[in-house]
């Protein structure tokens, strides 16, 4: 099982893996920590990762990044219209009023939505995890903002799933941070809770979280967050800032060039970074645009007045996040700050004078998150066992559910209404489970919606859920449980809805039983009206006792526990039972904005095809620099290495060969098919491998030669010797060793004769496979004579004498030398038992030292 979290910036997206002595960030094939979350789209493939940023300089138009600003979100989100504003390519509106992205693929324009891009995002994060294991990736952990809409989630889940995962949590950012500050303290009080407020100012955004920690738990008491305050907006600042300067300067337009547009916002996000560190910073862009050379100079001081009105809603987040948490500033203990884009020295200012302390930077900015994932992936894996660590998670937003209801009372003709219940409040743990009991009559539906989406920027209505049809027995209305879960990811559904029936069924009870059951309360509805309960749960509930009533609330009730099934009771001996039957009604979802199953696989089809075709040519480039590196490299060898090994005339032919092959890789074989390249450094090794056999036969001959010559001496030595270890070995076998010594030395000078006679460009007629088969046969040949094992010595007899018994009045002695007379169980030996095992067991000098034949 694979344990990997991802974490997918606006963009970079950086890799993580759990391995047994912790958690490591994995390198991409540029030996970098963070890919760029790009994708560029060829006329014959895609570049994703690292390859994408390499083209998108000379292909900025089809060139996809910021793609986690435009998931999730529809055409007309006034945040969405201003972002695609600064993108060089077209976004549209598509059929259902989300966007659409355009770009040129295989020669052709072609749309993708958000979420199959991100998918392909996923994909190269996923190689890169596969590449570094060595395994297949499956299993993953990936960060989300906490802001992500339950649509956002949603998309984040199919695109995971169009890339071939499988997410086991989505998992705040903040929340990774936090669990990855806290997992290794090991100072952690038991009791007290101890506050950290977690800064993270990324590349698009501001989260943030403050958090409890206690030794082995953390729980996160507030979220806050400003969807678009990030570095890039700083980015932003400049760009602008020196737009209009070299329009004034310069008398060119930046924004009139999507290549310009894209050097400068590179240049100024350098600039940036540099004002970090340093108070004047000079900008110089050769050949920006019109062929013109620019210049520019900008102090820190002049660029944090320019960036004033985004410094001033630094605090915005700050403030609510202490008012959510129901804390204040002394309670704040440590608070740190992480993302790439909290480096700028005046965030850092207002978060020292906001939170009266220095802010910490213990943690790595970048790599937290990813880092944190992969914690959680673990905490979640059966493969690792990891420190006992709790994380209670809460939920940002407060849900609710909504309905058409009717009157009490069917006869005063009271018109429909719609009610709703808040069933997940803003803070809610994840993950949780709420039931609720309806009393309806037939086919109903339930929306899921924000109860309070005014920091959403987002419809408040999530999904709509048809419950039905069902038959009850009775005529009146029929009692329904539906139950909502708010998952893992941060997704909030309706799973189930059940139909409870009761029935009375007459049981013989005893007294005893009759005043048990006369201490429950029954479960009456004096209306379709069941009060919601203010309790909330994350287990599976049964029935729930009905509480004070709510105003506003009909017919439905967040059920909070379990209780015995009620029943009716008299005096008597005989009692009537109630049993409830339970029957499963079908749940039919509907997902504004979602994917459908079919898009979704279809999705996975199409990216299937793409990642194909990218894969068929990137073999079809390596089979291209294939022949050219053949070409380059045996035309320096033939004047060089091969020279003395090739005749003159075979040389020229072959090197007039190269040259045809080199022009035509450079004309008509620019672009052809793996199958062409293929058959073209095929038919250049004919010419090339004979000439490169004979340097490597010449090579190698001297060393086998020794080989062999030093297998043949050394059996011979041992035939001929007079070591006693040898004596055991009959004359007749000695001298088949002898002879088949002979023989090879004889096949071997003759050879080496015929070899020697030979030029180096002649095919040679002593092959070193040859010399090395001849001395495995030499070896096969006299091992098993000379390392014959000696036979083993005959045994003496044991003298057989009675036993002479102990004289009476004598004590038996407890024991003797060696030479006493042993009992009978104590000498083993006699005339028909083996030698003992000592005399047998050959010695080391009894074993030939024959040396190995083969090399």
């Amino acid at each position: 099982m694979s344990v990997v979290g991802f974490d997918f910036g606006n963009e970079s997206g950086i890799v993580a893996v759990a391995r047994q002595r912790g958690i490591d960030v994995v390198l991409n094939d540029e030996s970098k920590r963070e890919t760029p979350a790009l994708v560029c789209f060829g006329e014959k493939q895609r570049f994703i990762g690292t390859a994408g940023a390499a083209s998108a300089l000379m292909n900025p138009k089809n060139t996809i990044s910021q793609i986690k600003r435009l998931i999730g979100k529809q055409f007309s989100d006034p945040v969405l219209q201003r972002d695609i504003k600064s993108l060089p390519f077209a976004v549209s509106e598509g059929p259902d009023g989300y966007p659409l992205i355009h770009a040129r693929y295989l020669g052709e324009a072609k749309t993708f939505t958000p979420t199959q891009v991100l998918g392909m995002l996923f994909s190269d994060l996923k190689i890169i995890a596969e590449k570094n294991l060595n395994a297949a990736v499956v299993d993953c952990c990936i960060g989300i903002p906490v802001y992500f809409t339950d649509l956002q989630r949603r998309a984040v889940m199919d695109a995971a799933k169009i890339a071939g995962l499988n997410p086991l949590r989505l998992f705040h950012e903040t929340t990774a941070t936090a669990l990855a500050y806290g997992i290794y303290k090991t100072d952690l009080p038991e009791n007290d809770q101890l506050n950290v407020a977690f800064v993270d100012v990324g590349h698009a955004s501001m989260q943030v979280c403050i958090a409890g920690f206690k030794k082995g738990q953390l729980k996160i008491l507030a979220h806050s967050f400003d969807q678009s305050l990030g570095g890039r907006d700083f980015d932003e600042v400049l760009f602008h800032h020196f737009a209009a300067k070299f329009k004034e300067e310069y008398k060119i337009d930046v924004l009139q060039n999507a290549r310009a547009c894209l050097r400068l916002r590179t240049a100024c996000e350098k600039l940036k970074k540099m004002l970090s560190a340093n108070p004047v910073v000079p900008l110089n862009i050769e050949c920006l645009m019109e062929e013109k050379d620019v210049r520019g100079i900008i102090k820190r001081d002049e660029f944090e007045l320019i960036s004033i009105p985004i410094l001033e809603r630094v605090k915005g987040p700050l403030e609510k996040a202490l008012l959510d948490a129901q804390l204040s500033i002394e309670d704040i203990h440590t608070v740190e700050v992480v993302g790439s884009g909290s480096r700028v020295p005046a965030i850092i200012k207002i978060l020292t004078d906001f939170f009266k302390k220095e802010p910490r930077r213990t943690m790595n900015a970048s790599e937290c998150v990813a880092r944190g994932c992969a914690l959680q992936c673990a905490i979640l894996s059966p493969t690792f066992k990891v420190r006992e660590f709790q994380v209670n998670e809460s939920f940002p937003f407060s849900i609710s559910l909504s309905w058409k209801g009717s009157g009490p009372d069917a006869q005063n003709g009271a018109a429909e209404n719609n009610q709703n219940t808040l069933v997940f409040p803003k803070g809610n743990p994840i993950p949780s489970i709420k039931a609720l009991t309806f009393f309806r009559s037939g086919t109903f539906s339930v929306d899921v919606q924000y109860a309070d989406d005014s920091d959403l920027q987002a419809h408040a209505k999530i999904s709509t859920y048809t419950i039905g049809p069902f038959q009850s027995v009775k005529s009146e209305r029929a009692k329904l449980k539906v139950k909502a879960r708010l998952n893992l990811h941060g997704i909030v559904s309706v799973d189930s809805a059940t139909l409870l029936e009761e029935e009375e069924i007459e049981v013989p009870v005893t007294k005893e039983q009759t005043k048990e059951a006369a201490k429950m309360e029954t479960d009456e509805a004096p209306s379709d009206v069941a009060p919601p309960s203010t309790k909330e749960t994350d287990v599976s509930m049964q029935d729930a006792k009905d509480t004070a009533d709510a105003p506003g609330a009909e017919n439905v009730v967040p059920e909070s526990g379990e209780k015995p099934v009620q029943m009716e009771t008299d005096a008597k001996a005989d009692a009537k039972k109630i049993k409830v039957r339970k029957t499963n009604i079908p749940v039919t979802e509907l997902v504004y904005g979602g994917m459908p199953p079919n898009e979704v696989q279809k999705a996975i089809e199409k990216e299937f095809e793409m990642a194909l075709q990218d894969r068929v040519m990137e073999e079809t480039k390596d089979k291209k620099n294939a022949v050219e590196a053949y070409v380059y490299d045996m035309r320096n060898k033939l004047n060089d290495k091969y020279h003395e090994f090739v005749t003159e005339s075979e040389r020229e032919t072959f090197i007039a060969r190269l040259q045809e092959v080199e022009d035509w890789l450079y004309e008509d074989g620019e672009d052809e098919t793996k199958g062409v390249y293929i058959a073209k450094l095929e038919e250049l090794k004919k010419q090339g491998d004979p000439i490169e056999d004979r340097v490597k036969e010449h090579a190698e001959r001297g060393t086998v030669i020794d080989q062999l010559a030093y297998c043949v001496n050394s059996y011979r030595e041992a035939a001929a010797s007079n070591d006693a270890k040898f004596e055991h070995i009959d004359l007749a076998d000695k001298q088949k060793v002898l002879n088949e010594c002979v023989e090879a030395e004889a096949w071997l000078r003759e050879k080496k004769q015929q070899q020697d006679l030979l030029p180096k460009y002649a095919n040679p007629v002593l092959l070193s496979a040859d010399v090395r088969r001849k001395a495995e046969a030499v070896d096969r040949f006299c091992r098993p004579i000379m390392t014959k094992p000696k036979p083993a010595p005959a045994k003496p007899a044991a003298p057989e004498t009675p036993p002479t018994p102990p004289p009476q009045g004598s004590e038996q002695p407890q024991g003797g030398d060696a030479d006493a007379n042993p009992g009978p169980m104590e000498n083993p030996a006699d005339g028909d038992n083996e030698a003992p095992q000592a005399t047998t067991e050959p010695m080391e000098t009894d074993k030939p030292e024959a040396p190995q034949g083969s090399a």
